[in-house]
């Protein structure tokens, strides 16, 4: 029998993707008593205590084939306590690279036992309609993935029974780790005859670099991870990633990340 009787659900989700996973993996996992913590908003939240017997779910997003650096930061809130984890991280159609192995790694080095990895495909934050990269995922066959995952992991936890007859999670990457490619200085504008002054760009913003003065939309670029929350969650169209630079790589990753990539996971 499956030793944890609770679970634990953690993500860094900008745009949802992530917590869209992380949740499809718990619910095929199925325990009844089922907690969230999500490291998404500015709020620094206090680490939830530790527990052997609660198996945590873990998942994150994939920027240029690394975990987000205030991902990572935020994540170093939890402690293992020597109990099961699942590590997942969701990108966008192109590669997930070193993330997995990194995000597995860091479940070691926070005290948890690795028991499963995956890596899902989410729309990329520079997809648009005129960009599509990954449009509209993780859907339907990626959630019945998730799931399907979730009850591989409670059946091997339930038909070993101890961690200690667990085999070390091996997943894809390399170490060192790929430098993780993002400048800063980069971030998305506000188009002023379009903005509302809603405020929803504000909140959105996992790093707490847009406020509202005046009326006015100001934003702190040099905060930005490019997440494009901001950007998906304006209801005027009025914020925009308009940076040449960028709308060259989204148009380069539209071009070339078509074939669509089905999920990986790894017990």
């Amino acid at each position: 029998m499956m030793r944890a009787r609770i679970m634990r659900l953690v993500y860094f989700s900008p745009t949802g993707t992530s917590r869209r996973i992380v949740r499809g993996i718990g619910q095929g996992l199925g325990l009844k008593t089922c907690e969230e913590l999500d490291l998404t908003g500015p709020a620094r939240l206090a680490a939830p205590p530790s527990d052997k017997d609660v198996l945590t779910v873990v998942g994150a997003p994939v920027y240029a084939g690394r975990l987000p650096a205030e991902a990572v930061h935020r994540l170093r809130r939890l402690r293992g306590a020597g109990g099961p984890a699942v590590v997942t991280v969701t990108y966008g159609n192109r590669a997930f690279e070193d993330a997995l192995l990194e995000l597995r790694d860091l479940a070691g080095e926070l005290g948890f036992v690795p028991v499963g990895g995956g890596a899902f495909v989410g729309e990329h934050s520079y997809s648009s309609p005129e960009t599509p990269i990954a449009s509209g995922r993780p859907d339907g066959k990626d959630l019945r993935a998730a799931r399907d995952f979730g009850r591989a992991v409670a059946a091997k936890l339930g038909w070993l029974g101890d961690l200690a007859a667990w085999t070390p999670l091996s997943v894809p990457g390399d170490f060192p780790y790929r430098e993780s490619g993002l400048s800063g200085g980069v971030a998305p504008r506000t188009l002023p005859e379009l903005c509302e002054a809603c405020g929803q760009c504000a909140t959105a913003c996992p790093m707490g670099g847009i406020r509202l003065d005046g009326g006015a939309v100001l934003t702190e670029a040099a905060r930005c991870i490019r997440c494009c929350a901001c950007v998906k969650g304006c209801p005027s169209g009025a914020r925009v990633f308009d940076h040449p630079a960028l709308l060259e790589t989204a148009r380069r990753l539209a071009a070339t990340c078509r074939e669509r990539r089905e999920p990986e996971t790894f017990l």
